[in-house]
């Protein structure tokens, strides 16, 4: 091995750094990313991706493995001081075969909404409090 890339990998490289921002997806492989994934990342310039906005995804068979976005992949890019958009997007089986391609349609979009407003450099969008209708401790003893 040289050391030096090759014309390719150089131009794959140059594109990824000078992106505004990134959506990494890989299968998941023995219970993490890929070889191919982790290797492409190793050669990237450790301080090229510093503050760029990442979309993290994955795919694999099971939802067992859903987890590899949080224990593999956000820590990756965490050294990397990439900032993941704080929603994932996972796809198993399941979610192209079982009827959940809604749930996961849902997921994309709100993930690429937060991908969006970082790039754009708006403030995350508020969303509804799912605890705002919630009655306080007091007023249900009060009811007693």
């Amino acid at each position: 091995m040289t050391g030096f890339a090759d014309a390719k990998l150089r131009a794959a490289v140059e594109t990824v750094t000078g992106a505004d921002a990134l959506i990494a997806v890989t299968p998941v492989f023995a219970a993490s990313y890929s070889g191919l994934f982790k290797t492409f990342f190793d050669v990237v310039d450790a301080d090229s991706l510093t503050g760029k906005p990442v979309l993290l995804g994955a795919t694999a068979g099971t939802p067992r493995h859903s987890l590899v976005l949080e224990y593999a992949m956000r820590p990756l890019f965490g050294y990397l001081r990439a900032i993941p958009v704080p929603t994932a997007v996972f796809a198993a089986g399941d979610d192209w075969a079982g009827g959940g391609g809604v749930a996961l349609s849902e997921r994309v979009e709100r993930a690429a909404g937060e991908l969006a407003d970082m790039v754009a450099g708006r403030p995350p969008a508020a969303r509804e409090d799912p605890f705002g209708s919630v009655v306080s401790f007091e007023a249900l003893r009060r009811s007693l």
